[in-house]
């Protein structure tokens, strides 16, 4: 445990995020992951997005008794908020310098915290976020290989960023709270908050990457390739990953104008941008003619595309035949 040395300095307070939705079997895992943690002075918020199942009774027991050194926190949503906004919510209820990011599927090392907090210091508290490496863990709880992420510390404008685009897991993000501070809270509907962070940092006190797996990152979530047993199924993730895709090109430019780099960041997204607004407006239009006029009009959008979105906002039934048998392929 890092302890406040007689007349040195004082260790910075630090916030541990644990956000958990639908988590029942591995929340308490992650939680237990919170608490062994070897770093002081040390808040943790425990946050259940207004789960389905038993994941705040699990957390709940998990909690109960707790005599460590720990602040904890235990809450849940009286609806749910999803990624983004849960998080900025619980960046702005927390008291720490540092935000720590865990989430209700992963499980944290003990040392992660003091391991983190030390390279923060030892570059006089200047970064902005800190990245670590993860384990790979599967769904029966064995550890494989180590996941490196990208090395940020040669990121350092927003050239960088765009040329190159950082692979990051948000799982095992660190933030300074001043990042908050200069670029407000993220805006709702958004699950891939990864790269929105790690942009802020990069365009303001920059980034660095510690080359440690400190969390176990479990397979599976938001970003594993899924099995489709039906179009509209599909269909229902295709129109979430555009809400998210909406809300992260927003996001993205709101905060590349507040550093300045607005035209450039309009000009980088673009393309994905006019995508975006296609797949809104086809799934939205109010009529079949709507549908069939915006299809034709949307030239910076290629064609391709436009007629695949365009048959799935039309007539996704077309499509079960396809997917009957890729279904049954893949068993």
């Amino acid at each position: 445990m890092v302890k406040v040395v007689p007349d040195g300095p004082v260790p910075p307070r630090a916030s541990l995020l644990l956000i958990a939705y639908n988590q029942e079997d591995t929340v308490a895992a992650a939680i237990e992951g919170a608490l062994s943690q070897t770093y002081a002075p040390l808040e943790i918020i425990i946050s259940d997005d207004a789960s389905t199942d038993r994941t705040f009774e699990v957390a709940e027991r998990t909690v109960e008794g707790y005599a460590g050194p720990h602040t904890v926190h235990l809450r849940r949503n009286p609806s749910n908020l999803g990624i983004s906004a849960h998080l900025s919510l619980l960046a702005g209820q927390s008291t720490g310098e540092l935000l720590f990011v865990a989430a209700g599927d992963d499980i944290s090392l003990p040392g992660r915290c003091e391991e983190v907090v030390g390279m923060w210091l030892a570059h006089d508290r200047k970064p902005d976020l800190i990245a670590t490496d993860l384990c790979d863990l599967d769904a029966n709880g064995q550890v494989h290989d180590v996941i490196e992420v990208t090395d940020l510390g040669p990121y350092k404008t927003f050239d960088d960023w765009a040329n190159n685009r950082p692979h990051v897991v948000g799982a095992a993000h660190t933030w300074a709270r001043r990042l908050f501070d200069t670029f407000g809270y993220m805006e709702a509907g958004i699950y891939g908050e990864d790269q929105i962070m790690t942009f802020r940092a990069i365009v303001s006190g920059g980034a660095l990457t510690l080359r440690k797996p400190l969390v176990k990152y479990r397979r599976g979530g938001l970003s594993r390739k899924r099995k489709w047993k039906s179009p509209e199924e599909y269909v229902a993730r295709f129109r979430l990953a555009n809400r998210n895709g909406l809300g992260e090109t927003r996001q993205l430019i709101h905060d590349a104008e507040l550093a300045g780099v607005g035209e450039k960041m309009r000009a980088l997204l673009a393309r994905k941008s006019a995508r975006e607004q296609y797949v809104n407006g086809a799934f939205g239009a109010a009529s079949l003619n709507t549908r069939l006029a915006l299809m034709l009009r949307s030239h910076d959008v290629s064609i391709g595309f436009r007629l695949r979105v365009f048959m799935y906002a039309t007539c996704p039934s077309l499509y079960k035949p396809f997917f009957f048998v890729k279904w049954h392929l893949r068993r």
